[in-house]
């Protein structure tokens, strides 16, 4: 198993992304060659601890011993994201004000700590371009199928891919490569003190697979470096300011605090 000391695609000691594991069970030819010529997945026939397994046409993150954790997925077209998207509060949202897309359309964004990409899915119906950027080659794998089947989707194949693309890389790496935006977005992991089982249970598969962002404040040095217009950072409530910086202004959401560094304006 692999466990938070261990975070599967990254080691500390080499700087190097180690390979994710992909049980093979009827897995579309297309597909292995993607994920293994993108993400350097190993196919392997019996999986041991965190994977990637295929369910219902869909790539799924699961664990070979907690039956109980229940797969984890991108699903731009679940019930839950449409839900958010269409009634969330949009443009009302404290992210959305955070990032600025209540003041100028057609933002682009990296989200240098893409996760889920669910904070990406609500800036890309609010009209911003977003770049992805993930580290983690089971969560790239992940974002990856999420285009793919969004593609498919008649609700979102209009729209969405062409504001999302995904970068599988080092999120310093990526901060120090692409082209300016005119906004960094970082969430960097954070202990979790959320109530909801479900909330824990995902976290603590994150926690697992990912591990913590060791490298968190360094983010903030190149985003701010790189961002033409500002710098925003998702922190839990009772969190200290990333990297000491004290921001511009903080805006409170429901769960968390979105600290917003301004260099321009919009």
């Amino acid at each position: 198993m692999q466990g938070a000391g261990s975070p599967i695609g990254f080691d500390e000691h080499s700087g190097r992304l180690n390979p994710g594991l992909l049980a093979h069970s009827e897995l579309p030819a297309a597909v292995i060659d993607a994920l293994q010529q993108q993400f350097g997945l190993v196919i392997v026939e019996q999986a041991n601890g965190w994977h990637l397994a295929w369910q219902d046409r869909q790539l799924v993150l699961r664990h070979t011993e907690l039956v109980k954790q229940g797969d984890i997925l991108v699903d731009f077209s679940s019930g839950a994201a449409t839900y958010r998207r269409k009634f969330g509060g949009g443009k009302s949202e404290a992210i959305a004000k955070a990032v600025g897309v209540t003041k100028k359309s057609g933002l682009a964004v990296i989200d240098a700590t893409a996760g889920l990409g669910r904070d990406a899915l609500v800036l890309a119906s609010l009209g911003a371009t977003v770049t992805l950027v993930e580290r983690n080659p089971l969560v790239a794998a992940l974002l990856w199928d999420g285009l793919r089947r969004a593609r498919l989707d008649p609700e979102l194949q209009d729209w969405l891919p062409g504001r999302l693309t995904l970068v599988f890389s080092q999120a310093i790496d990526a901060l120090q490569q692409l082209p300016a935006p005119d906004v960094v977005y970082l969430d960097p992991m954070f202990p979790a003190r959320e109530k909801s089982a479900a909330v824990k249970k995902e976290m603590r598969a994150f926690h697992d697979v990912v591990g913590a962002d060791p490298d968190a404040d360094a983010l903030w040095q190149a985003a701010f470096a790189l961002a033409s217009k500002r710098v925003v950072v998702k922190r839990p409530g009772y969190a200290e300011f990333l990297a000491g910086q004290k921001p511009s202004m903080s805006i409170e959401g429901k769960n968390n605090r979105f600290d917003v560094y301004v260099k321009a304006a919009l």
